[in-house]
């Protein structure tokens, strides 16, 4: 008999309370008549001791395995959205959550064998977790963000986001005008229904959605809110950095490198340094000076037979240009712009060392120091 009890008690389908309280009472009763329980109700997971120790061992695998972490909330996150997320990283990251002292403890343990991880303990505060991956950190933050779930406002909650109700008809009957005259919202009434005359800043980020804002989002039908995993900090190989640096693309890196580098071109030139960076405009700057001692003392030499020539007859030079001005508009357009592209590589390097850079508009004291 007491076997049968229990197999169906165990089959039952219910769930939460009414499963403890079945079991609770059941309990009382065989304890009652018979001197022994039915179920042992200490025996939630397991040993409690047992089930600790597995999840030490568990999580110092990980961290042995996995090179990134990532930290991220978890807040109004239900238990079936993170069944849909733990599926959607399947094969790219795993996810690990638990107690923060609980984590905190177990990688202190793992300290002597990466120091590195003490970096992570400032941050797992708040309602966290761990997500540890070889990928791609761009991948798995696109990965999170794709399993966020929309939400309602609720009474009490603080908003992440702002809140703005558009001008729009409620299609809500005109009984309902006091409610909101109550917060502040300009309405008619057209064909018979409420209508919102002007968009309202109904909510900011960091305010408390009162009772009145979650009632009317919802008779609008509105859910403002979406909540999933949030990367609040990343740990790659000893380093822990916010998310926002996964949005730095090559091309601002490309820019960054070579604006330093012009930085340190003309500090080195302005203070007379040799570096790398500078080598190149000290070339350019040390042969313009050769040039125009050529041109004073009349010495030759090939390099400046085109600037000699440039100073004994200019309108040559015009002459040559003029049927190519007297092209179509658009190639006209397009020598421009070469011609454009030509003059800011002078102004930044100096003259070419080749003759065909001479153009008629030219200015002589170029060629002087």
């Amino acid at each position: 008999y007491q076997r049968r009890v229990r197999e169906a008690v165990v089959s039952t389908q219910s769930t939460g309370i009414i499963k403890f309280l079945l079991t609770f009472a059941l309990n009382f009763v065989f304890k009652s008549y018979f001197g022994n329980p039915l179920f042992n109700l200490k025996m939630v997971k397991g040993d409690r001791a047992v089930w600790k120790a597995k999840y030490f061992v568990k999580i110092g695998q990980l961290l042995d395995e996995y090179p990134r972490i990532f930290i991220v909330g978890a807040d109004n996150v239900r238990s079936k959205q993170m069944q849909q997320i733990r599926h959607s990283l399947r094969g790219i990251a795993e996810i690990l959550m638990g107690k923060n002292t609980m984590m905190t403890k177990a990688i202190r343990a793992h300290l002597p064998n990466n120091p590195a991880l003490e970096k992570i303990l400032p941050y797992i505060k708040g309602n966290v977790g761990l997500v540890f991956s070889k990928e791609d950190p761009v991948l798995v933050r696109d990965k999170l963000l794709e399993n966020k779930v929309a939400a309602p406002a609720r009474a009490g909650a603080i908003a992440p986001v702002n809140v703005i109700v558009e001008a729009q008809n409620t299609g809500m009957g005109p009984e309902k005008t006091n409610f909101f005259q109550a917060l502040n919202i300009s309405t008619k009434i057209a064909k018979g229904a409420i209508e919102i005359v002007s968009n309202v800043h109904l909510l900011s980020i960091g305010d408390k959605v009162g009772a009145s804002e979650a009632t009317l989002l919802q008779m609008l039908g509105v859910k403002p809110f979406s909540y999933g995993l949030i990367v609040e900090n990343i740990y790659d190989n000893g380093a822990v950095f916010s998310p926002e640096i996964l949005d730095i693309t090559d091309d601002q890196l490309i820019a960054k490198f070579q604006l330093g580098i012009a930085n340190v071109a003309a500090v080195s030139l302005d203070i007379g340094y040799c570096t790398q960076a500078s080598v190149p405009h000290s070339i350019i700057n040390g042969f313009k000076n050769v040039v125009a001692v050529a041109v004073e003392a009349e010495i030759d030499f090939p390099q400046a037979d085109a600037i000699k020539a440039y100073l004994a007859d200019p309108s040559a030079f015009a002459v040559e240009a003029a049927p190519a001005a007297a092209g179509v508009e658009e190639t006209k357009e397009e020598e421009a712009a070469e011609e454009s592209e030509a003059e800011e590589s002078d102004d930044d390097m100096g003259f070419s060392l080749s003759i065909n850079f001479l153009t008629p508009h030219m200015s002589l004291d170029l060629f002087y120091i």
